[in-house]
């Protein structure tokens, strides 16, 4: 194998573990949606999930009652339901952290069994918003606006 291959090969797994941790972590807010989860864990998030293209993979697994453990190239996570006004929302929280670090998601379970992740935009719902209240108060206002999640992945579970 010749350098420029071996370096290529090098690059293009970094793009992925990035692209794959870009769609756990998302944007990094300092607060939760809600302090503890609306509801029970959903048995058919759990397992192991593939992006369409299959370059990027992630494990969810049923930590309590409530919360999830989820794992990326490595870097651990826990998350629960944070539904407002019956949207489906997660908070996501980095567990290898100094400080409290939370993305904001999206999530559907279509008929077909496709999993769809989409991550809150930061420039609707600003990332130095201090407090859960008005991470909530910001989510129901801006429900109906097309800018408040971004481009999604799709992800299909493991046989």
């Amino acid at each position: 194998m010749n350098r420029v291959t071996l370096i290529a090969q090098k690059f293009t797994l970094g793009i992925v573990a990035t692209a794959c941790c870009f769609v756990i972590s998302g944007c990094i807010y300092g607060v939760p949606i809600t302090s503890k989860a609306t509801r029970k864990v959903d048995a058919r998030l759990l397992g192991n999930w593939t992006s369409k293209d299959g370059k990027d993979k992630m494990k969810v697994v049923k930590l309590d009652d409530s919360d999830y453990i989820v794992s990326c190239n490595g870097d651990l996570y826990r998350a629960y339901h944070s539904d407002v006004a019956d949207t489906s929302f997660v908070s996501v929280q980095k567990l290898e952290s100094d400080k409290p670090q939370y993305a904001y998601w999206t999530w559907k379970l279509s008929d077909d069994g496709t999993l769809i992740l989409r991550i809150v935009n930061d420039k609707v719902i600003p990332d130095d918003t201090k407090d859960s209240a008005s991470v909530r108060k910001l989510l129901k206002k801006n429900l109906q606006n097309p800018a408040l999640l971004e481009d999604g992945m799709q992800m299909t579970k493991d046989k």
